[in-house]
């Protein structure tokens, strides 16, 4: 006697690239994934703005988070911007991952972490963010001091200051061997 099953939809979770590198935009592609990451989440899935990008953006460095399928480099699934205020006040901002990223692979604290350690590659002194309220806890566990609070865009927010001397808290990759990175499709 022979076993049979049938598989359905929901017998398996949807896959995710375990293979992940978070880097500052390097390429035209990135570049235009971040933009389109951030619009998803900002303008379209949170409606917390009619338009992402704004004039920071001229002189901001995106940093993304870019899945690798087979070694080669896919899709951006998640992204932040550095930017620096005045002489070595520092701002992150517009941190979002993609959906079916989020809970996987540690990819927001990835970001934080090389946004603050790239900031402070570049003179920072001071590191500063604007934040969801909903996200504080989460900020803080990363070494963050809540500041201030108000309300931003209709939203409570909390202006809060990274902690450098914990930065980086994770290992970064930038020191190790650069592989080639294509996209493919």
């Amino acid at each position: 006697m022979s076993a049979s099953f049938s598989l359905v939809p929901d017998t398996f979770e949807p896959w995710r690239a375990d293979d992940l590198r978070v880097k500052p935009a390097s390429e035209a592609w990135e570049r235009a994934d971040y933009y389109a990451l951030r619009r998803a989440v900002f303008v379209g899935e949170q409606r917390l703005l009619e338009q992402d990008r704004d004039p920071r953006d001229f002189q901001a460095i995106p940093i993304v988070a870019v899945a690798h399928t087979c070694g080669m480099a896919d899709r951006v699934v998640g992204a932040v911007r550095i930017y620096e205020d005045k002489d070595g006040l520092w701002y992150g901002g517009r941190l979002c991952v993609a959906r079916d990223y989020r809970h996987h692979a540690r990819i927001g604290q990835s970001l934080v972490n090389e946004a603050v350690a790239r900031a402070k590659e570049l003179g920072c002194h001071t590191f500063l963010a604007t934040v969801q309220a909903a996200n504080e806890t989460w900020f803080q566990r990363l070494h963050w001091r809540s500041l201030e609070r108000m309300e931003l865009l209709g939203q409570p927010h909390v202006l809060m200051q990274a902690e450098l001397e914990r930065y980086p808290f994770l290992p970064r990759h930038g020191g190790s061997p650069l592989r080639e990175e294509h996209r493919h499709g």
